[in-house]
């Protein structure tokens, strides 16, 4: 009941905010647009775990199909890396919108932020169809239990009887890419908001900037925190396969 009334939220917080970007014609501006692009994504995300582990504490079968697994993770990691990208160009256009004012409407047009929005899209499904193709490849011969509440990327990996070396580069270098670069943009431009902020004379100007970024800037810090604590982990820190690390891993992921 408790994960079917947070999931019910979810619904209703981000389908309210989703319907809100495109039905008010006052929210047609670059920064609605990309909100509700983020909503979207968090519908999208819950959606593909959250209802199959209510129907799998429902009827009491934990078992889930090669090719959904599949496509659980294919999925997983494409609204993951979209939202990567999607929160570094959310903060590009927020730099625009406080440091460069009058030029907002000029940067941030339509045919702007669209392109940068299905960009993200894009970029996430792309990134997550090649990892996905070469996780399918690995032969699974050790035993089929999913160390997880979900298909996730590195608990099948583990499953399989076959160097995952070469997947764990290829993750590392995909992680580095639109992971960590977006992150890198969302520092910079950050850097120059909160020097513009501080320039504000008034206090009430200052504390209304800071409140526009506060809420970014705590998704920011909780996305990236874990997926860093995630996926780029020392190498020997992963070696320990310790039950209180297992179950650590598992909280932070689905965190």
């Amino acid at each position: 009941m408790l994960i079917l009334i947070m999931y019910v939220t979810i619904l209703l917080g981000n389908g309210h905010l989703v319907l809100s970007s495109i039905l008010n014609s006052h929210l047609l501006t670059s920064m609605y647009f990309f909100l509700g692009n983020l909503s979207f994504l968090g519908i999208c995300y819950t959606t593909i775990s959250i209802p199959p582990m209510l129907v799998s504490f429902l009827s009491g079968t934990k078992t889930i199909s090669f090719s959904g697994c599949a496509a659980q993770i294919f999925l997983g990691l494409a609204m993951g890396t979209t939202e990567c990208v999607l929160l570094g160009v959310m903060a590009f256009d927020q730099y625009v919108a406080i440091c460069r004012p009058l030029r907002y409407s000029v940067i941030m047009s339509k045919d702007s932020y669209v392109p940068m929005a299905a960009a993200s899209w894009i970029i996430g499904v792309v990134n997550s169809a090649v990892q996905i193709a070469l996780v399918v490849q690995l032969p699974i011969c050790r035993n089929n239990v999913i160390n997880h509440f979900s298909c996730e990327i590195l608990a099948v990996m583990k499953l399989a009887c076959a160097d995952i070396s070469g997947n764990e580069l290829i993750m590392l270098v995909s992680t580095t890419l639109f992971n960590l670069m977006p992150l890198l943009l969302i520092v910079i431009s950050f850097s120059f908001i909160i020097s513009s902020i501080l320039k504000i004379r008034t206090s009430e100007g200052r504390s209304k900037a800071f409140s526009t970024c506060l809420t970014h800037l705590t998704v920011v810090i909780i996305l990236y925190g874990t997926i860093l604590f995630r996926y780029m982990k020392p190498k020997s820190k992963e070696t320990l396969k310790s039950d209180g690390m297992d179950a650590t891993d598992k909280l932070i992921s689905m965190f």
